[in-house]
């Protein structure tokens, strides 16, 4: 039986485990936190969705980074401290803008395809994951907002995404618990919503069951190819190093992956851009029924938000660029909250958990999935703020290289 060694076990790493077993090979996972999905698979936004697949490749994106660098609330934050990673990652990210069209179709097409896998696997594996179908609404405040979204909702139609305009009556019926004023919005009835850590905390326990071996609390030393596949040393602090022999290595080490490939003479290049979530405990029966079912996504204050159970609202957003800093800082946390208030007045928000994580992005905003220089050496990561909505897919598109480069 070929055997895969996976690095990471955020969502694409076990979902990339799950293909792969399902597809008869032996499967070790290596990851250095003690249970799967413990960075950026924790806490995000909770949502499946393939609406929200435009890139981000734009001049509006660069002009609207310029003006809030120094408005500490901005959704957009880009520390301007020098760093040759990040004026070099930006620098690819401006020069994909002419490709804008062609990615953004191809994100929503790789969102739509990895939905009816992500569902497979839950079901098959019986997964208790909050998931719940009621779509998203995108809201715009104003007219100039909505003209520009509809430019882009033309091209998640071509994409294959059912998605529409709706009025400000129509967004009332749609989620009648939302209170503004708002010129307008865009519904996706196929998106949806979930805990992510959930889902790959059980799809972890499914892996186990299926044999495969979860190596927590360790991390990849030395990758070394070899001529029939790879030598990988696997170090952890209570013990003596293990060396362990594989067929093929993916690495699906979030932002951790632009080192790992560095090491294997490989060009990944991956910025962590810092996301915040606040989950909104909702422990009083007012607060649950004056709470969405509906996924939003607020454009003007880049904020998507999650309802996950009863008891449980998810509100995240904000990009910022400032290198590994996983500092969760009161003044990114405070507009989420202020947010919730205003568009929710009746949610008690005496009850708030912060958190903070690094999406792994690309300059094309696109997945990093396949061979590396080495024949042994595999990828799937990059994924963004898509990690969990595109998953499902690339983890299929990783098995069927790897079936084709071992044959």
């Amino acid at each position: 039986m070929r055997h895969i060694v996976i690095i990471g076990s955020g969502v694409t790493g076990v979902t990339s485990a799950y293909a792969l077993l399902r597809r008869g090979y032996q499967v070790t996972v290596i990851d250095k936190h003690r249970y799967p999905a413990m960075e950026t698979s924790y806490a995000n936004g909770g949502q499946l969705s393939a609406s929200n697949a435009e890139v981000w490749n734009g001049w509006a994106t660069i002009f609207k980074g310029l003006q809030w660098t120094l408005k500490a609330d901005a959704p957009l934050l880009f520390n301007p401290s020098p760093s040759y990673h990040k004026y070099s990652w930006i620098a690819e990210f401006i020069a994909q803008i002419g490709r804008y069209r062609a990615n953004t179709i191809e994100t929503v097409q790789l969102a739509i395809a990895s939905r009816k896998h992500l569902l497979a696997m839950a079901e098959a594996e019986n997964i208790d994951f909050d998931y719940r179908r009621e779509g998203l609404l995108h809201l715009y405040h104003d007219k100039a907002s909505f003209h520009v979204a509809a430019k882009a909702n033309g091209l998640l139609r071509e994409g294959g995404l059912d998605r529409y305009a709706v009025t400000p009556e129509e967004i009332a019926k749609i989620e009648p618990t939302v209170q503004g004023n708002f010129y307008g919005g865009f519904y996706t009835p196929s998106d949806a919503s979930g805990d992510i850590h959930k889902f790959t905390r059980g799809l972890a326990d499914a892996c186990a069951r299926l044999g495969a071996t979860l190596a927590f609390g360790a991390e990849a030393g030395q990758i070394m190819p070899t001529n029939s596949g790879v030598r990988i040393q696997i170090t952890a602090p209570s013990r003596s190093p293990d060396v362990v022999d594989a067929d093929a290595v993916v690495v699906c080490a979030g932002v951790a992956s632009r080192r790992l490939a560095a090491s294997l003479g490989d060009r990944i290049n991956i910025y962590p851009v810092k996301g915040y979530s606040i989950t909104v405990c909702m422990n009083e029966p007012e607060s649950q029924a004056a709470a969405p079912n509906v996924c939003l996504l607020d454009e003007a204050a880049k904020i998507v938000t999650s309802r996950l159970g009863p008891d449980r609202f998810r509100v995240a957003g904000t990009a910022e660029f400032d290198g590994f800093n996983k500092d969760i800082r009161a003044d990114r946390i405070r507009p989420l909250i202020a947010w919730t208030q205003t568009l929710f007045p009746a949610v008690a928000t005496h009850s708030v958990i912060p958190w903070a994580g690094l999406r792994p992005m690309t300059p094309t905003m696109l997945p990093r999935v396949g061979r590396g220089k080495w024949p042994r050496v595999f990828y799937n990561t990059g994924h963004g703020h898509l990690g969990w909505t595109l998953s499902g897919a690339t983890c299929q598109i990783l098995a069927a290289q790897v079936d084709q480069a071992l044959g």
